[in-house]
């Protein structure tokens, strides 16, 4: 065995999965998105068309492709949750208005209505997630985690 695979077994025997930064961070983020899931059911919404929904409280009009950039979604992903919101009659499509190949997303009454009932929830489940934390330490963890962020692009 060569002295460079030795050093690859070194390293691979103190390895740890569950002292590992990604899955600990997929650890947390699936208990985060089942916990509003939870939180969401009562209004028929999920974590994912929350996102679109958040954006287009932002700025009501987007395209697919702005929303699928805004959510890191792909665009068939996209599409499927946007039909699923239109179904449920939380928005509509029109037209893009200098575009013809594109169409704009428009919230609808109810789906604006939403955002009342539903950004207290997401506020609620963040708090009891970050309840024993300091809020220093909240602000340096998202400083850190757009780190690792922008360093894989």
């Amino acid at each position: 065995m060569t002295t460079k695979l030795r050093g690859v077994y070194a390293i691979m025997k103190d390895f740890k999965i569950d002292d590992s930064l990604g899955f600990i961070l997929n650890k947390v983020n699936g208990k985060l998105k089942n916990e509003f899931l939870q939180k969401l059911k009562e209004d028929d919404i999920t974590p994912e068309e929350w996102a679109v929904l958040y954006f287009l409280w932002e700025e009501d009009g987007v395209t697919p492709k702005e929303l699928a950039d805004l959510t890191f979604k792909d665009k068939p992903n996209t599409n499927r949750i946007l039909e699923n919101l239109q179904k449920k009659g939380f928005i509509t499509r029109s037209p893009h208005p200098t575009d013809r190949r594109a169409y704009q997303i428009f919230l609808t009454d109810a789906g604006r209505d939403l955002r009342v009932r539903l950004v207290p929830k997401a506020i609620s489940l963040l708090e009891k997630a970050t309840r024993t934390i300091d809020e220093d330490k909240i602000k340096e963890m998202k400083i850190l985690l757009n780190k690792i962020y922008n360093n894989l692009l």
